[in-house]
């Protein structure tokens, strides 16, 4: 029998229902993997509050790692035993087991762990499209990343930081300075109380930096206006305080010809060959030392309800999974 976590209504953590049930056989292009890790991610409080619609009912999660058990009839590059990691849509990685289709599954080096490769699926390869593909970098160039200390964050900075960038992150609190700054970045703004686009140009000798990459939305969107320079870009990727709403363009946009784009993983990671090329690149990063991961807590699937409530109290400082 296969445990699962699913909601039958939005609202808050409460709503998340745990169930014991029959998995059937998987279909053709289908496999059943049998979960070690499963990852935990801010996006999977916006499915279950409702923010980002989903049909109910609907199970949850969208990362996780594992072994094959069996395979579909149609599936040739996948065999029982092998050691896979995936991110993306079927939702339902917080379960035990469950049947997935390989186009968004990858094979993981035996040299990484089950928990750190549950982490690195959307929080990886998130950072893998920003950098490389949304607003591909080049060195010397200094950005500005939000949440700098988050669970992308983390990430994130130590790969610029690899690519030669020079990285100005910002914080919510005291206590993430140093993680933002042992994880890559050069200058660390705390904007609970720094005017963080003053520091920027500070920083920036009064240019501004030609790209922001923010995945807190609403609290930080109008003041990174600020520390964009002429045709500069906007790469708003997440909602952690907030979807962003009403831009004003002829105020916003259009007095420095500025960007804006809003990318999701799928728009860049939407074919096999895609996702390959991503996951081939984020576990060499991995594997040289580039990028180092820290699981900094592990919740039982049974707590998935008390993690929700930790994801959005910010006492998650770093990359966090499920385990069944």
């Amino acid at each position: 029998m296969t445990r699962v976590v699913k909601i039958e209504k939005t609202g808050g953590p409460e709503v998340l229902k745990f169930e014991t049930i029959k998995l059937g056989e998987p279909n053709p292009d289908e496999v059943l993997i049998e979960h070690k890790a499963i990852g935990l991610n801010f996006i999977d409080t916006y499915h279950r509050s409702g923010l980002y619609p989903l049909e109910l009912p609907s199970e949850i999660g969208g990362e996780g790692s594992g072994v094959i058990k069996k395979i579909g009839s149609k599936v040739k590059d996948f065999s029982i035993g092998d050691r896979v990691a995936y991110a993306g849509v079927p939702l339902g990685a917080y379960s035990s087991e469950r049947n997935y289709p390989i186009k968004n599954l990858v094979k993981i080096p035996n040299d990484i762990s089950f928990d750190i490769a549950a982490t690195l699926m959307t929080k990886g390869l998130t950072s893998y499209y920003l950098l490389y593909k949304t607003y591909p970098v080049s060195a010397n160039e200094t950005i500005l990343f939000h949440a700098a200390a988050g669970g992308v964050g983390q990430i994130f900075c130590q790969w610029a930081k690899s690519l030669g960038c020079k990285i100005i992150g910002t914080v919510g609190s005291v206590e993430k300075i140093n993680i933002a700054k042992k994880n890559g970045c050069d200058f660390v703004i705390n904007y609970s109380k720094e005017n963080f686009p003053k520091r920027v140009l500070e920083i920036t000798k009064g240019k501004g930096v030609p790209v922001v990459f923010d995945g807190v939305g609403k609290n930080t969107f109008g003041d990174s206006i600020e520390c964009l320079k002429t045709r500069g870009m906007m790469v708003s990727f997440g909602n952690s305080s907030g979807p962003v709403a009403n831009i004003d363009v002829k105020k916003m946009i259009q007095p420095k010809g500025l960007y804006f784009t809003r990318p999701v993983m799928s728009q860049y990671l939407g074919t096999k060959d895609e996702i390959k090329e991503g996951a081939e690149k984020l576990f060499e990063k991995i594997q040289t030392g580039k990028v180092k991961i820290g699981i900094f807590k592990k919740y039982k699937l049974e707590d998935a309800i008390q993690a929700h409530k930790d994801l959005e109290a910010r006492k998650i400082i770093g990359p966090a999974i499920i385990t069944p």
